[in-house]
């Protein structure tokens, strides 16, 4: 069952974002990995409105970041990928919150593949990721949406 994360919950969150960069972000060097993972509870988490995924034992295996017109953020814990868990974030964010836009790196084949699989389209390009640093995004979006 998805529910809403509490800023007491954001150390979890950070373990459960480094560990999916770690696994698909190869393309981002250890510098720039660091100063995400600072501005991540500095900047951004403090303007969305964040969701988790867990596991029976209550382990957080994956978390949505919204705003109120897009998909911010997905991560899934590296060990938890492939088991439905971004599915049913992407679901969640999708049919209980009619959120159908998002951007995603354009470097993540495996995210950008997933989102065509879930329907998602790429409807633009942006070259530079909102910190300026030279990873650009495709924006996708699910047709028919807001």
């Amino acid at each position: 069952m998805v529910k809403e994360v509490t800023p007491r919950e954001w150390g979890e969150l950070l373990e459960v974002w480094e560990s999916a960069v770690r696994a698909t972000h190869d393309f981002i060097s250890e510098e720039d990995l660091q100063f995400y993972k600072k501005a991540i509870p500095e900047r951004y988490l403090p303007e969305l409105c964040v969701y988790c995924l867990r596991n029976e034992a209550g382990r957080m295996l994956g978390f949505l970041g919204v705003s109120a017109s897009e998909i911010e953020m997905l991560f899934v814990r590296d060990e938890a990928r492939g088991r439905g868990v971004g599915r049913e974030l992407l679901e969640y964010a999708t049919g209980v919150l009619g959120l159908t836009r998002l951007w995603v790196n354009s470097h993540n084949g495996q995210a950008a593949g997933f989102y065509r699989r879930m329907g998602f389209r790429e409807t633009g390009r942006c070259e530079r990721d909102p910190e300026g640093k030279p990873y650009p995004l495709l924006r996708m979006e699910l047709p028919g949406g807001r």
